[in-house]
């Protein structure tokens, strides 16, 4: 099964967003699938409940941080790497899904719903396949 496929189905599984594109790749950064998931518990429906910046979005930026730091604890020298493909990921997926936000992917103000959860998963993994994995 491909990991964009895994991760709807923890999504549907009860998994929040984050949790579900998080989980889904952790394996290939050494961290273990139960402390990704603890990790990315606050993400969900945009920040803890606060329709904040997408769930899915979150995880494709803490993933590109497991990318590119260097752990460099005295010298933290990798931000501009990280920040570099996180801008990317983000401009791509606003561009796809709509917006970043939660609040405006769920059309809470406007009744208009720009992209499902589902989606937001997908798109979040499609990005993380072409930014973070290339």
């Amino acid at each position: 099964m491909d990991r964009e496929t895994l991760a709807v189905e923890r999504r549907n599984k009860g998994y929040n967003c984050a949790q579900a594109v998080l989980c889904t790749y952790c394996d290939l950064f050494g961290v273990d699938e139960k402390m990704a998931f603890i990790m990315s518990e606050g993400l969900g429906t945009g920040m803890g409940c606060t329709l904040a910046t997408c769930g899915a979005l979150s995880a494709a930026g803490m993933l590109a941080g497991m990318k590119c730091s260097t752990a460099n604890l005295e010298s933290p020298n990798s931000k501009g790497s990280t920040y570099r493909i996180t801008r990317e990921i983000v401009k791509e997926f606003k561009e796809q899904a709509g917006a970043v936000r939660c609040r405006d992917l769920k059309g809470i103000e406007t009744g208009k719903v720009l992209c499902e959860c589902e989606d937001c998963v997908r798109i979040a993994c499609r990005l993380i396949e072409k930014g973070v994995l290339k």
